[in-house]
């Protein structure tokens, strides 16, 4: 004989339970009218202890799942950044022509909120000066190809299209790998075409650092000791070493 299911007999021992209770109160109050009344009361409640109940309910599940998936976004985010993100905005940063200005982004173990906050404006207001000549472009094209099948990979990921900026910083990466492939020949290109690579490479640079400055500020939140790791591995930081001196 089939079993019922829990929902079954949570239902049925509710239903026991209303019983006795309503017995006990007869067998008590002995007043059948007083019993009928405040039955009569508690069913012309239960609508609206129902809508409550859905309500607070709704929004606590909502709430559970919505941290579910930002949990499993920081997973992901974590891992193009340990698998991609951070050695690009390394090489990335080999373009950059005015390094000082960079003294913003050297992230500290004592930050706090309102330091990243800080961070996070001084990258927005960074000009992110890019010179296509000033590093290896048959280098860094040939890290982002190497990169490409974990790069579509994480495009189909349709978890990733609730984080919309983390997407448009991974599109501006995939348009920068494509740009750089389909120029086999970086030994004399106009400096016409060199300047819209740097436009492209002033593109993923910017999003990377703001996406990667988020990361970095979960790890101190959640993960210590990725935080740590993170710190003395800083991509936008010349002088960073993973050794631990102190």
């Amino acid at each position: 004989m089939k079993r019922f299911s829990w929902r079954v007999r949570l239902g049925a021992g509710l239903v026991a339970v209303t019983v006795v209770i309503v017995i006990v109160n007869l067998i008590v109050f002995g007043s059948p009218e007083e019993t009928g009344f405040w039955m009569l009361h508690s069913i012309s409640m239960l609508p609206i202890e129902v809508l409550l109940t859905v309500l607070v309910l709704n929004a606590l599940l909502e709430r559970r799942a919505r941290q579910e998936l930002l949990n499993k976004l920081n997973m992901v985010i974590g891992a193009f950044f340990s698998e991609v993100g951070s050695e690009l905005l390394r090489r990335i940063a080999d373009f950059d022509t005015d390094v000082t200005c960079r003294e913003e982004f050297l992230i500290k173990g004592n930050w706090d909120a309102r330091r990243f906050e800080q961070a996070r404006l001084a990258i927005g207001a960074y000009d992110f000066a890019v010179d296509a000549t000033h590093g290896d472009l048959v280098d860094l094209r040939a890290f982002l190809v190497s990169k490409r099948p974990f790069l579509l990979g994480l495009l189909e990921n349709q978890s990733l299209m609730e984080h919309e900026s983390f997407t448009d910083a991974l599109w501006a990466v995939f348009h920068l790998a494509e740009e750089l492939e389909f120029r086999p020949d970086m030994s004399n290109l106009p400096r016409s075409d060199l300047a819209h690579l740097a436009v492209d490479m002033r593109r993923a640079y910017a999003a990377l650092a703001v996406e990667w400055l988020r990361h970095v500020e979960h790890l101190k939140a959640m993960y210590p000791y990725l935080y740590s790791l993170a710190l003395r591995t800083n991509p936008l930081d010349p002088s960073a070493s993973v050794v631990v001196t102190e």
